[in-house]
C-alpha cells in the first residue's frame, strides 16, 4: 500500500466517523517556542491549551513534522529521519479512552477491502501507563487483547505532556511485532527494535505543574474536560504495509534512493559507509522539499539554518557518493513527483522550490571551495608548528562557518596525515548546543506571560473588530494589565495593556503595523495607545500609558483611532498587494511573498528570487504599478471559505495559518490575495508609488523597499532639486547630466592615475640613497628608515622591493622600512634569498618590529608587512629589527 493510500485511507475513515479533516498547516510553527512543527498536535495546542475554542468536538489531520535533535545520527540508524508525516485523530471534550481505543483497533485491524489497513492483530502489542487499569481493561475485556500482549511501563515511555504546565496524561501505544529477524521476543518492554511503536494514544485527563524533564512535575488535577490526542507514524506504518526493513526503503524515500544511486553509481546494500551517505541524501532532500515548499528559504538563523543545514549535509554526501557536479536538480524532481500525490500544491509549486535549491547548492559548492581553502592553510600551519592534530576549533570553524561536516573535515585531514581533535571539536559543538537549549527553555515561559490574556479571553470571550468599517466606537474595558500584572484599576503614568470588548484598533499582523490613537473613559480618563498586540487568537491588547485619570475593569469607554496614520498604513499596504503582483507578473510565481511591514508612508516587501533585480525589471515594475494607480481600481474585501479562494486565484503568503473562513482582498482585476488588513477604497488614494530599491536579506530572498502617497512625492521633490542643482553646476540639461558627470569621474580618475603615478616616482626616488646608507650587520646588509608620513602600503611595498633589487643577490639583505599613515604605523620588510639562508626571515622580523609598535603582522619568509597602535615607537622598533638581525645571522 503506497503512502499516499495510507493517508487518504485515515482521513476517510475519521471524516465518515464525525471528524473534521484538517489541512496540514505549514511546517513554520505559528508558535513562538518552535521553529518548526514538530509534532502532530501542534496546530491543536491553542486548543488543548484553552487559548482558543475548537471549530468542533472532533478532527484529524495527516500533520507535515520535521525533527532535528539527532540530525547526526539520520542515516546512521534506520530508525531516526527529519522529516516524517503524523496522522492525528483529536477528540475536545468528545469521546475518550475506549473511543479511541476502538477506532484504532477498527482502523489498524479491518480488512483492506473495507478501508482498513489489514495488520494481523495477533502480531500487535499494546503498552499501557503503570497504572491505567483503565485502558488495560478496555484492551483486554472490550477489544480482546490477551492480558500477555499488554504491557505497562513508566512515566518516562507511556506518559505524555508538552513539557510546560498544562494539560497531561497516559499514554498507550499501540505495537507492532515484525518477527524473530529483528531480536528476541518478549514485547516493546524488551525489544522496541522488534516490536515498533505505530500508534500512540494519549489521553489527556490532568493537568501537571511546573518542573524538569519528563518525569519529575506534580499532577495538580483532573482537566474538566478530558480529550484525546493520537499519532500514528505513517512512514512507520509504511514500512509495515510495504514488506521493507526499515523506513528508507518506503517508497516515498526509496526513489530518492534509487536517483542517487543512479546518478553516482553505487549501489544500495553494498557497504555500510555509502547506505548511511544514501539514508542522508534520501532524507534531507526530502525535508528540503518539504520546507523550501512551505516557504522556509535558506539562511544562517532559526529555520533558515535548518534548511541549510540539511541541504549542505545531503550535497556533501553526494560527493563522497562520487558525485562531481550539481546533483540536486534531479534528486528534488523525484521528490516532488512522489510527494506530489500527497501534497498537490508541490506539482504547482515546482518552479520556486527548484529556484531555492539550487541557488543553495551552488553557494555551497562555492562554499565548499573556500572551506578547503581554509582546512589547507590551517593543516599547513599545523605541520610547521610540528603538530599531527588539526585542532578542535578549527574543524568548529569549518562546520560552523562553511557548513563542513565534521566527518568531511576528518576524511580531508587524514588525506593530508593528520587527525582532528574530536573532542575539543564535540566541546565546542556541546557549547553550542546548550546554549540553543537554554534559549529554548527560556522561549518556553511564553505559557506562562499569556496566563492573564488567556483568563481574559475564557472570562469575556474574543475581542470585536470594528475597524474595518469604523475609526472610532463606543466599546467596555474588559480586562486591565498594569506592569504586566491584572489590576483592577489604574492611575495617571501607569503603562496599561488594556482589552475591550470590542476596538476599532487594528492590532499589528500580517505585515501591518497597528493602530494608535486613544481611548476615553466615561469617567473622563484617557488612555494613549502606541501599540496593539494579540498575545492569544482572538483578544486584542492595546499597549499605552494613563494620561489622565482613573481606569477600571468594567467602564465604559470611547475608543478613536489616529486616522491619518491609519490612511498612510492602508495605502502601503495597498501598494504592498501591487508590487506583489507586479513582480509575479515580470518575474513569474517564483516572486512569492517572504514578508513584509506596512508602515505609514512607507513599505518593504521580501520576496524569493535567486539573483538581484535588474534595474529595467524594477522601472517597469514601478510603471506598471502606478499605471495600475490611474486606472481608479476599486478595492473590495470578501469573506469565504478557503477552498473558494483558492479556486478564484487569491494569493496566500507563506507561513501564515488561515483558518475555514478567510478574507480575500481584491484589486479590480489585477490583485487577490488573502488578507485581513486594512486597505484603500480605490487606488486613486494611493496617488503615487516610488520604489527605492532592491536589496538581498539572505539566500535566495530580495527585499523592496518604498514610498507611498505625499512621502512618494517629497522624495520626488527633493530628488528634482538635487536635479536643478546639478544642472546649474554643470551647465546642462537633466537628460545630459549622466554622459557630463561621467565625463568629469573620468577625468578625476585620469587626474588620480597622474598623480598616483608621480607619488609612487617621488617615492623610488629615494631607493638609491637608502642603499648607499645600508648598514653591515655581521655581514648582513641591513636597510632601515622612516619615509615621508602619508605614503601608502602599497608605495611602501614598491619601494622596499626596490631597495631590495639593488643590493647584489649575493650579499645577504634585510630591507625594513616604516611610515605613518592616518596617525598609524606601518613597516614592510623584506629578505633576499641570501639573507633567508641565514634564517632571517621577513615574517618573523615584522612580528618583532609590529609587537614594539603596540600591534601585529605577518607574511611570507621573503616579504611580510605589520602596523601597530604607537608612531612614537618607530625609532624603537627599528632598533629591535636591528638586535634581532645581529642575534639571528
Amino acid at each position: 500500500m503506497e503512502s499516499a493510500e495510507i493517508r487518504r485511507r485515515w482521513l476517510s475513515f475519521f471524516e465518515e466517523r464525525g471528524h473534521t479533516v484538517v489541512p496540514s498547516a505549514s511546517l513554520i510553527a505559528d508558535d513562538p517556542t518552535l521553529l518548526l512543527v514538530n509534532a502532530g498536535m501542534v496546530p491543536f495546542k491553542p486548543y488543548f491549551l484553552g487559548e482558543t475554542k475548537p471549530p468542533a468536538p472532533r478532527a484529524t489531520s495527516v500533520q507535515k513534522c520535521v525533527r532535528t535533535p539527532d540530525i547526526e545520527e539520520v542515516g546512521k540508524t534506520t530508525r531516526h529521519g527529519t522529516f516524517f508525516q503524523m496522522c492525528g485523530n483529536f477528540s475536545f471534550g468528545d469521546y475518550f479512552k475506549e473511543g479511541a481505543i476502538k477506532y484504532a483497533w477498527e482502523l489498524l485491524t479491518g480488512s483492506v477491502a473495507d478501508g482498513g489497513y489489514g495488520l494481523d492483530p495477533e502480531r500487535l502489542w499494546i503498552t499501557v501507563y503503570l497504572d491505567d487499569d483503565e485502558a488495560e481493561q478496555i484492551w483486554r475485556d472490550k477489544i480482546g487483547v490477551p492480558a500477555e500482549r499488554i504491557q505497562r511501563l513508566g512515566k518516562k515511555d507511556n506518559f505524555w505532556s508538552m513539557g510546560v504546565p498544562g494539560p497531561c496524561g497516559p499514554c498507550s501505544e499501540i505495537n507492532y511485532d515484525r518477527g524473530p529477524e529483528f531480536g528476541v521476543e518478549g514485547g516493546p518492554a524488551v525489544n522496541d527494535e522488534r516490536y515498533v511503536e505505530i500508534w500512540n494514544l494519549v489521553f489527556m485527563q490532568y493537568e501537571r505543574g511546573a518542573g524538569e524533564g519528563k518525569e519529575d512535575f506534580p499532577i495538580l488535577g483532573e482537566l474538566p474536560s478530558k480529550n484525546i490526542d493520537t499519532g500514528l507514524g505513517l512512514e512507520r506504518l509504511a514500512m509495515i504495509l510495504q514488506d521493507v526493513q526499515n523506513m528508507y526503503e518506503t517508497d516515498t524515500l526509496r526513489v530518492v534512493i534509487d536517483k542517487a544511486t543512479a546518478l553516482t553509481g553505487v549501489r544500495y546494500g553494498d557497504k555500510h559507509d555509502t547506505d548511511v551517505s544514501l539514508r542522508v541524501v534520501s532524507d534531507h532532500i526530502r525535508t528540503s522539499v518539504m520546507l523550501i515548499g512551505d516557504g522556509v528559504t535558506p539562511g544562517n538563523e532559526g529555520r533558515g539554518y535548518v534548511l541549510r543545514r540539511i541541504m549542505r549535509r545531503a550535497i556533501r554526501n553526494m560527493r563522497l557518493l562520487g558525485a562531481t557536479g550539481p546533483v540536486v536538480q534531479d534528486l528534488i524532481d523525484v521528490v516532488i513527483d512522489t510527494m506530489g500525490l500527497q501534497y498537490p500544491e508541490l506539482l504547482t509549486d515546482r518552479k520556486r522550490i527548484e529556484t531555492v535549491a539550487l541557488a543553495e547548492e551552488a553557494a555551497f559548492l562555492k562554499a565548499l571551495k573556500g572551506g578547503t581553502n581554509i582546512l589547507d592553510t590551517a593543516v599547513t600551519e599545523t605541520k610547521a608548528a610540528g603538530g599531527a592534530v588539526l585542532a578542535g576549533d578549527k574543524a568548529f570553524l569549518l562546520h560552523d562557518t562553511w557548513g563542513f561536516p565534521i566527518d568531511l573535515t576528518l576524511e580531508m585531514a587524514a588525506e593530508q596525515g593528520l587527525s582532528v581533535d574530536e573532542d575539543g571539536f564535540r566541546r565546542l559543538m556541546k557549547e553550542q548546543r546548550d546554549r540553543a537549549k537554554a534559549d529554548a527553555r527560556a522561549k518556553k515561559t511564553g505559557h506562562a506571560d499569556v496566563t492573564a490574556y488567556r483568563a481574559i479571553a475564557d472570562s469575556a470571550g474574543s475581542t470585536e473588530f470594528t475597524g474595518y468599517g469604523s475609526t472610532e466606537g463606543e466599546s467596555t474595558v474588559v480586562g486591565l494589565l498594569v506592569n504586566g500584572r491584572p489590576a483592577p484599576a489604574a492611575t495617571e503614568g501607569d503603562e496599561v495593556e488594556v482589552v475591550l470588548d470590542r476596538t476599532p484598533f487594528y492590532a499589528e499582523g500580517g505585515g501591518q503595523l497597528a493602530d494608535q490613537g486613544r481611548i476615553k473613559l466615561d469617567t473622563g480618563a484617557v488612555i494613549q495607545v502606541r501599540d496593539v498586540q494579540q498575545p492569544v487568537p482572538g483578544v486584542s491588547v492595546h499597549k499605552g500609558s494613563v494620561q489622565v485619570g482613573e481606569v477600571t475593569v468594567g467602564s465604559s469607554a470611547y475608543a478613536a483611532i489616529d486616522v491619518r496614520r491609519r490612511r498612510a498604513i492602508a495605502r502601503a499596504h495597498s501598494a504592498t498587494h501591487l508590487t506583489h503582483q507586479a513582480l509575479r507578473d515580470a518575474l513569474g510565481p517564483t516572486a512569492a511573498q517572504a514578508g513584509s511591514e506596512n508602515s505609514p508612508g512607507r513599505f518593504r516587501f521580501d520576496f524569493g528570487s535567486p539573483a538581484a533585480v535588474p534595474g529595467t525589471v524594477l522601472t517597469d515594475v514601478e510603471q506598471k504599478i502606478n499605471e495600475v494607480l490611474a486606472r481608479e481600481l476599486d478595492v473590495q474585501a470578501e469573506v469565504m471559505s478557503i477552498d473558494e479562494a483558492k479556486k478564484q486565484g487569491a494569493i496566500a503568503e507563506f507561513g501564515e495559518k488561515y483558518g475555514e473562513r478567510v478574507r480575500v482582498v481584491t484589486i479590480g482585476d489585477f490583485s487577490k490575495e488573502l488578507c485581513g488588513g486594512t486597505h484603500v477604497h480605490n487606488t486613486a488614494q494611493l496617488g503615487l508609488v516610488k520604489l527605492l530599491g532592491e536589496s538581498s536579506i539572505g539566500s535566495g530572498v530580495r527585499r523592496i523597499e518604498a514610498l507611498v502617497g505625499v512621502d512618494a512625492y517629497n522624495f520626488l521633490a527633493k530628488e528634482h532639486t538635487v536635479v536643478a542643482q546639478l544642472q546649474e553646476l554643470v551647465k546642462g540639461r537633466s537628460e545630459e547630466l549622466p554622459e557630463k558627470v561621467a565625463t568629469m569621474l573620468g577625468k578625476l580618475r585620469d587626474a588620480e592615475k597622474e598623480i598616483e603615478k608621480f607619488r609612487a616616482e617621488k617615492v623610488l626616488q629615494a631607493a638609491a640613497g637608502l642603499v648607499q646608507g645600508a648598514k653591515d650587520v655581521r655581514g648582513v646588509a641591513l636597510v632601515t628608515g622612516q619615509v615621508p608620513d602619508g605614503t601608502s602600503a602599497d608605495d611602501l611595498r614598491k619601494l622596499v622591493l626596490d631597495v631590495r633589487g639593488r643590493i647584489p643577490g649575493d650579499r645577504p639583505a634585510v630591507v625594513a622600512l616604516f611610515t605613518t599613515a592616518n596617525g598609524r604605523p606601518l613597516t614592510v620588510i623584506a629578505t633576499n634569498e641570501a639573507a633567508r639562508e641565514r634564517g632571517l626571515k621577513a615574517g618573523e622580523l615584522v612580528r618583532t618590529a609590529a609587537k614594539t609598535l603596540g600591534g601585529g603582522g605577518g607574511g611570507k619568509p621573503d616579504v611580510a608587512q605589520g602596523g601597530g597602535q604607537n608612531p612614537e615607537a618607530v625609532g624603537e622598533a627599528i632598533d629591535a629589527v636591528e638586535r634581532l638581525v645581529a642575534e639571528t645571522a
